[in-house]
């Protein structure tokens, strides 16, 4: 397996760290716009710097990305870039002939007249509408094979396969202890992508109902987490896996709820109020003149990169999955949940704990590619695959996976 990881920042470098303690491929090309990030991630990897080389590429330009595949003979390319980056990249995959892995689905768009109660173009929506296309090819676009969506789906089929007889709810769960020494507010993930996330109406799925919008932030509930984390507040978030598990297994409700806190989610609504949280540019003035930029883009910048916080940080992390319904005509509810501390990430891999939670995701599912547990074609997420081969081989990365019966 020959491998284009796009993306150099804080996931796509913890993912060269993981990768390359494993042999089950033989290069990985790392590129990202900024070739010099590719290169510090190649260059802190001595031991096994001979399967792994740095490229500069503009992930928004298909044709150069499948130049870049074509160029090297990769067979894979895995999608380590933010949301807006999904589309071009996914067909740069497949003009190329390669199978296609990303961590996050093609973005939303919000109805225009009713966003709070009707979906417009849902998360997933344009990757979806090309699935006939990769299936008829024998192609394989894996798409959301991060941590949440990715682990969380792989809980969801294990759950349906061998936990539950029905199932009535499956609720993802996330929350964390972090903190961040220094810092009264500096997000542990892509504050581009938690903006997107958290400011967008979020999605509900219902049997009867199918999907539809609520208002950001609603249905708080008090989740207790496990490991020490204890008791997050939790509200209702946009996320793919409200789109992707009722896809491939049959619930009544499907829900995603992140521990934000009180404080984060005050200052979401104000940068949603001062229009911070838009992608367009405005013009203002600079040194050189009127420049155009990003609002979203500006936030970024005046935040510190959540890859550089790991010294900073301390506690733990939590992905996991609720599930309510019968087993054996009995009621049963459980938790199957991911922990990870990050002084454990940054002590063995030198990543914090977030976005090695993410990258050692997508690693896994390639490795079940490469040894042939997992196949297929189209465009399938996490719950299309058997759930066992992923949570066994998990474990054996040094990274387990626990359940709670609630």
């Amino acid at each position: 397996m020959r491998v284009l990881l796009v993306g150099a920042g804080g996931v796509g470098t913890a993912i060269t760290r993981i990768a390359a303690r494993r042999p089950f491929f033989d290069e990985m090309v790392v590129a990202d716009y900024d070739l010099s990030r590719a290169e510090a991630a190649v260059a802190a990897l001595p031991d096994a710097a001979d399967r792994f080389r740095a490229e500069r590429v503009d992930a928004s330009d298909q044709g150069a990305v499948t130049a870049l595949l074509n160029r090297h003979g990769c067979d894979v390319l895995l999608n380590a870039t933010d949301p807006r980056f999904v589309m071009p990249l996914f067909q740069a995959a497949r003009a190329a002939g390669a199978t296609y892995l990303d961590m996050a689905m093609s973005l939303s768009r919000p109805h225009p007249e009713r966003p709070y109660d009707e979906c417009g173009v849902m998360l997933g929506d344009a990757q979806f509408a090309q699935a006939a296309d990769w299936e008829k090819a024998g192609a394989l676009a894996l798409v959301g094979m991060g941590v949440e969506p990715g682990l969380s789906d792989v809980f969801a089929r294990y759950a349906a396969d061998e936990l539950f007889d029905e199932i009535e709810e499956i609720g993802i769960r996330d929350g964390a202890n972090l903190t961040v020494d220094g810092y009264d507010f500096a997000p542990s993930f892509s504050i581009w992508t938690t903006i997107e996330e958290c400011l967008n109406p979020p999605v509900v799925y219902e049997a009867d109902r199918g999907w539809f919008t609520t208002a950001p932030f609603s249905e708080p509930e008090v989740f207790e987490f496990p490991e020490g984390i204890g008791p997050v507040e939790c509200v209702n978030v946009e996320h793919e896996e409200v789109l992707l598990v009722p896809r491939w297994i049959d619930a009544r409700r499907v829900t995603f709820k992140y521990g934000l806190g009180e404080e984060f989610i005050q200052t979401l609504r104000t940068l949603h109020l001062l229009g911070l949280d838009r992608t367009d540019p405005v013009t203002v003035p600079s040194a050189a003149g009127p420049v155009a930029v990003s609002p979203r883009d500006v936030v970024a910048a005046c935040l510190p990169d959540p890859a550089t916080l790991g010294e900073r940080m301390h506690g733990k992390t939590c992905a996991g999955t609720w599930v309510r319904g019968t087993k054996n005509g009995a009621p049963r509810e459980v938790y199957l949940y991911h922990v990870v501390d990050n002084q454990w990430s940054m002590a063995e891999y030198g990543s914090q704990a977030v976005v090695w939670q993410t990258a050692v995701n997508p690693v896994v599912a390639l490795e079940l590619l490469a040894t042939g547990a997992w196949s297929g074609a189209g465009v399938l997420g996490p719950e299309a695959f058997p759930a066992r081969p992923f949570l066994d081989l998990l474990t054996a990365y040094g990274s387990p996976w626990g359940i709670r019966e609630q």
